[in-house]
Formats: structure tokens, C-alpha cells, sequence
């Protein structure tokens, strides 16, 4: 394998890791992502000449935790800093020598990018970026504004902890409750942007769906037992159980309503259920355990053979009260059209506010689909011709193109 393919790899699956094991310990984001990207490049000057380490990820930190222990001697940092430096060191020559693999702490990095001096709409951002690794292109697609919005965002909430010298605390174990929901918005985007696009098992993904899985079950082996962790957990595994049912062997989408069900992976339903019964022990609904509840109503159809679009709005209209998200609209949209009527879903489509959904490829998706229905063929075209404009996956857009060419049949 290539130098620079390792360094690519390494930098793409075990970047967030590498930020948090350091930051968690020296509490210095802007420094440590400085001494990573110097770990970096030194490894694409030393490693064609030295060769590839046998573990390159213990060499980068060693390498970023020097050049750590170098600003800190610089600019004459207190002992006392040092002194966690230099015990880091002997806990990464410990990890080095071992077959052990380096603590994972990105949930604590998580909560910290909580920090009540951080923008709260701009603690998921930051932790999606530094910590789960995602580009801001595609966070602002999680988030529906432009990228060059995003990237602003992102770089005036790092000015800001740079030049008010922000140092990361964890917080309390009674504060984590308040702080959580901004780790589970991160953790539940990660997993939509790992969900999106992956047709291929072997995506990058696809592997990132995986983390937020791991990472959602990592916070309840933290202790914390909040219903909306369980629902978080549900959630993600009744969309994971689906995967394989999602495009055919050529490669083509196939949307959930025309799934073989029987393609479903059953265990993975199963801990879903288990999860989202756990939740519900609580007695504290939340949007997770709603959405969460979507998603088990779909998956009975593996055991009924049909769709009760009926709970399903029902669900959408709690979902809406307590979550009015875009998504959530439109999501109620697809279901009151399914089970009262299409007339019903595009007034209640139409009744949402064309400003708000000018790059929302769901909505235009859907009206393309429900003006279909209606043999609204000029408001059907406009509409797939919109959401094939904003479409990013190759397969959907071909589905979408065969739906707007059918309106000619």
C-alpha cells in the first residue's frame, strides 16, 4: 500500500481519535489540531525514507504530543502543564508497546465542545468537524445552509476559543443530562451522513454509520441510562436494518415502500425494539423515541405484511409538537398523504413555507411524487427536476429521473 493512501486512510479514521485522546488530556483544541496537522506532515516527509510505522497511529500522537511538549516549553507554560504532557508520554510509549489500542474519548471530547461559552447552535457543528471528522460541506447539508455559511460558523466558534483562550472542563456528572442533547444531535447527523450515499458496504460512509452506532452505545456504557440515548440507539438500528434492502444488485435505489422486507436484518430490529422498549420505561417522551417509534411501525410490516400509515401520522404529529424540524413537516406530509388522502398531504405540503425548502431535496421528492399521483404533471416535472438538482446520490437520482420520464409515458 501506498505512503500516502496509509496517511489518507489513517487521517480519515482515526483523526477524531487521535484529536480527542490529546485534547481531553492538554484542553487545547486549537493547539492540538495544530500539532496533529505538524504530525502529519512530518509523516509524509519521514515515512517514504523510514518507511511505515507498525503502528501508525501511536507514531502521529507521539509526534503531536512532542510538538505539544515544544509550545509548551515556549511559551513557558506552567509546570504543572508539562507534567500532564510527559504523563501522557508515558501512557502513549505504554500503548506503543502494547497490543492495546488507544482510549477512545471521543464522547468526552463531545461534551466538552458543550462549553457554555460555545454558541449552543454551534456545539453539534463543532463536534461534528473536529471530533467525528466531516467536512463542512456536508454539515451544512445536515444543517440546510450554504457551505460557505457553515464554514464561517465553524471558523468564527474556533477564533473565539482561540482568543478567549478556552480551556475544556468535562462537566459534572448532574450537568451531562442538560448537555446531552447537542452529543446526540451530533451523533444522530453522523449517522445521516453516514446513511447517506452508502450503497457500498466498503464506503467511508458507511463506516461512519457504524461509529455512531458504537458511539451511542458507548454513552450507555458511560452509565447514563436517559430514555432519548435508548431512542437515539433505536433509531439508527431500525434505519441499519434496511440498509440491505435499499438498492438492488445493480445498484439501483429502491425506496422503503417497494423494500423486500423479508431482506431486513431481523436481529438488528429486535435490539431496536429492546432499546425503544427500555425508553419507554422512563416515561419521557422525546423526539429520538418518536422517530425511534416511526421506524418501528414500518418494520412491522415484516410481521403484518402491510403499513399502518395511520399510527405513523400520528407519530409525525407528536413529532411535529414537541420537534417542528423540516424534516418532521415533511415527514408528516408523506404519511397524512398515505393515510387520509393525497389532497390532505399537499395541502399540508403547500402549506409549508417554499422559502424554507429551496434546497431541501425531501420536499421536491416528494411533491414530485404527490403531484404525480394527482396527474399534476407540470407541478410533478418542476418538482423532480428540483430534487434531481439537489441530489447527491447517483442511484436516487436516476430513480427520480425514471419517475419525472414516466410523466411522459
Amino acid at each position: 500500500m501506498e505512503i500516502n493512501q496509509v496517511i489518507e486512510e489513517t487521517a480519515r479514521d482515526a483523526y477524531g481519535r487521535l484529536l480527542s485522546y490529546l485534547a481531553v488530556n492538554w484542553r487545547d483544541l486549537q493547539a492540538v489540531e495544530d500539532a496533529i496537522g505538524d504530525a502529519f506532515l512530518s509523516a509524509l516527509e519521514t515515512w517514504p525514507n523510514g518507511g511505515i510505522p507498525d503502528k501508525p497511529e501511536a507514531w502521529l500522537i507521539t509526534a503531536a504530543r512532542r510538538r505539544l511538549i515544544d509550545r509548551a516549553r515556549r511559551t513557558r507554560i506552567s509546570d504543572n502543564a508539562l507534567q500532564t504532557l510527559h504523563a501522557m508520554s508515558e501512557d502513549i510509549q505504554l500503548q506503543t508497546t502494547s497490543n492495546a489500542a488507544f482510549p477512545d474519548e471521543r464522547l468526552k471530547m463531545m461534551f466538552l465542545c458543550t462549553h457554555p461559552a460555545i454558541d449552543p447552535m454551534m456545539r453539534t457543528p463543532l463536534m461534528l468537524q473536529t471530533v467525528l471528522g466531516i467536512d463542512a460541506v456536508r454539515i451544512a447539508s445536515a444543517f440546510i445552509v450554504k457551505p460557505s455559511t457553515m464554514g464561517q460558523r465553524l471558523t468564527r466558534a474556533k477564533a473565539k476559543i482561540r482568543a478567549e483562550r478556552l480551556t475544556f472542563e468535562m462537566p459534572d456528572a448532574d450537568e451531562i443530562p442538560y448537555r446531552l442533547d447537542s452529543v446526540l444531535e451530533a451523533i444522530y447527523a453522523a449517522y445521516g451522513s453516514g446513511w447517506d450515499e452508502a450503497a457500498s458496504v466498503d464506503s467511508s460512509r458507511h463506516q461512519l454509520a457504524g461509529e455512531a452506532i458504537y458511539l451511542g452505545k458507548m454513552l450507555l456504557r458511560y452509565g447514563l441510562r436517559e430514555p432519548e440515548i435508548y431512542g437515539l440507539l433505536a433509531l439508527m438500528l431500525h434505519c441499519e436494518a434496511r440498509r440491505g434492502a435499499r438498492y438492488d444488485d445493480e445498484g439501483n435505489y429502491i425506496p422503503l415502500y417497494d423494500q423486500d422486507c423479508k431482506l431486513w436484518d431481523q436481529r438488528l430490529i429486535m435490539e431496536a425494539e429492546n432499546h425503544l422498549h427500555t425508553a419507554s420505561q422512563a416515561g419521557r417522551m422525546g423526539r429520538f423515541q418518536l422517530m425511534a417509534a416511526i421506524q418501528s411501525v414500518h418494520a412491522q410490516r415484516l410481521l403484518t405484511g402491510r403499513t399502518e400509515w395511520v399510527a405513523i401520522a400520528q407519530l409525525y404529529e407528536g413529532l411535529v409538537r414537541i420537534h417542528p424540524t423540516l424534516g418532521a413537516f415533511v415527514g408528516r406530509v408523506a404519511a397524512v398523504a398515505e393515510a387520509y388522502g393525497v389532497e390532505q398531504g399537499i395541502r399540508l405540503l403547500e402549506a409549508i413555507p417554499l422559502e424554507e425548502v429551496v434546497n431541501y431535496q425531501p420536499y421536491w421528492a416528494l411533491a414530485g411524487h404527490l403531484y404525480k399521483s394527482l396527474n399534476r404533471v407540470e407541478a410533478a416535472r418542476s418538482a423532480y427536476s428540483r430534487a434531481i438538482g439537489l441530489c447527491t446520490d447517483a442511484a436516487v437520482r436516476q430513480f427520480l429521473d425514471r419517475q419525472a420520464s414516466a410523466l411522459d409515458a
